[in-house]
């Protein structure tokens, strides 16, 4: 059972630390002796513990499915873990934790798993563990359903299938936006072989995986981003989670469109975005590797 600190319970529940501390010691679970907090034999029959570590000194902790009374329950969330996801997929939650950063949903700090904006909006909260200070994530029930992990998981990037955002997008609209990829993809033919095998659809666009391939960075072609609207990236690099986008077309009004809604979407979930146009193309070698070193990539 995994046990969490007052001050990490408090964010479960979504309430103030000091209205925690509060309603703990009005349950007699906790009390307060020389200024310092101490677990009732209450609090210990619910599961609290007390932990000692050299940074916070003496604390208590918490079960983290605790309950105060059955109609709160009701109403807290059910948060998982990595290892519960690990087991309902039936991998390792080391397995879980790399393909949720993969899809963008955490990424590896020195303090250990952090949350990022797109983990947010699907419901994760960050934690940090009082004893060694590491951080980790909790989600919510519904991430067993989430289209991005479910395709990465079956090894399947879905690109024929919209993905909704009840908030934001109705159906029609990602039809739509859809279609508008279609008809970009339907003329614009990837045929275009690069020296590492991939088909791209413009002269510039082998350019810019060639370069890519000889400074040693591993790279996707035409890569769906793991965000609620249907929109794929002219290149993605795992390295520092670098999305690039090749501008080509700047004098059609169409495509002007299509490049505000894209950037308005790098925008939204604050995505690593390098953009190149025809005369960064022109001098990729001097342009490129310093907006790499803009994400900490250095390429000599």
């Amino acid at each position: 059972m995994e046990f969490i600190s007052t001050t990490n319970l408090a964010k479960e529940f979504n309430m103030p630390v000091n209205d925690m501390f509060a309603k703990l010691k009005s349950l007699d679970w906790i009390d307060r002796v020389n200024d310092k907090w101490i677990l009732t034999e209450k609090g210990k029959q619910k599961g609290g513990q007390t932990r000692t570590s050299q940074k916070f000194g003496e604390f208590i902790v918490w079960p983290e499915n605790l309950s105060f009374d059955e109609k709160q329950n009701q109403n807290k969330p059910n948060l998982l873990n990595s290892t519960a996801l690990g087991k309902h997929f039936n991998i390792s939650s080391q397995r879980i934790n790399l393909i949720l950063s993969e899809i963008g949903f955490i990424e590896k700090t020195i303090s250990g798993w952090t949350i990022t904006k797109l983990g947010k909006n699907i419901g994760g909260k960050q934690f940090e563990h009082e004893t060694s200070g590491a951080t980790y994530v909790l989600w919510p029930e519904n991430i067993l359903q989430n289209k991005n992990l479910l395709n990465s998981l079956n090894g399947n990037s879905s690109e024929n299938e919209p993905i909704k955002n009840n908030e934001t997008q109705n159906t029609t609209n990602i039809q739509t936006e859809n279609n508008k990829s279609e008809n970009f993809r339907d003329k614009f033919e990837a045929k275009h072989r690069t020296k590492d095998g991939h088909f791209v659809r413009s002269r510039a666009e082998v350019i810019i995986d060639d370069t890519l391939y000889e400074y040693g960075l591993v790279h996707a072609y035409e890569k769906k981003i793991p965000v609620e609207e249907e929109i794929y990236t002219d290149f993605y690099l795992p390295k520092g989670k670098v999305y690039i986008e090749f501008w080509g077309l700047e004098n059609d009004q169409k495509y002007l469109e299509r490049k505000k809604k894209k950037l308005e979407i790098y925008k939204k979930y604050d995505l690593n975005l390098i953009e190149l146009n025809d005369g960064d193309v022109a001098n990729l070698d001097d342009n490129l590797p310093k907006k790499l070193l803009k994400f900490d990539i250095k390429v000599y």
